[in-house]
């Protein structure tokens, strides 16, 4: 457990929709996807409001947020409750959450080789689903 204090959050109507909106979506979205999406359903928050929120609820542990092939952050709520890591596809976005223990103890021994503590890491895999790997 951190000793980190966590910061609560206010409940708006914003965080709200934006908490509503996520739990709709099976893949990642940008923030400037879900933004259209809000405005699409007629939800008004500024795409300021959008980042922050996104960003605030990634920190709390409540959503995935990761870099597509373009280098933007995207999230999703993740269903897995412990660590874990993803494939994406490169074509779909379809994404499918993994397990690897093997990447876990090669990260651990790599850390304490170098004499770093407290190690974080992330790693995403990505290629083509079997529904676009059929059509190409």
């Amino acid at each position: 457990m951190s000793d980190v204090p966590v910061k609560e959050q206010r409940v708006t109507k914003q965080r709200v929709a934006i908490s509503a909106a996520m739990d709709t979506l099976d893949d990642f979205v940008s923030t400037q996807e879900l933004h259209r999406k809000l405005h699409e359903q007629g939800t008004r928050v500024s795409l300021a409001t959008t980042y922050r929120i996104l960003a605030s609820m990634a920190e709390e542990g409540l959503l995935d947020t990761l870099r597509n092939g373009e280098g933007e952050a995207v999230y999703r709520r993740c269903n897995a409750t412990s660590h874990h890591h993803h494939l994406l596809c490169r074509n779909c976005g379809k994404t499918v959450e993994v397990e690897a223990p093997a990447v876990e103890s090669w990260a651990a021994r790599i850390a304490a080789e170098n004499g770093f503590t407290q190690v974080q890491h992330t790693v995403e895999i990505y290629g083509l689903c079997p529904e676009c790997s059929a059509t190409t």
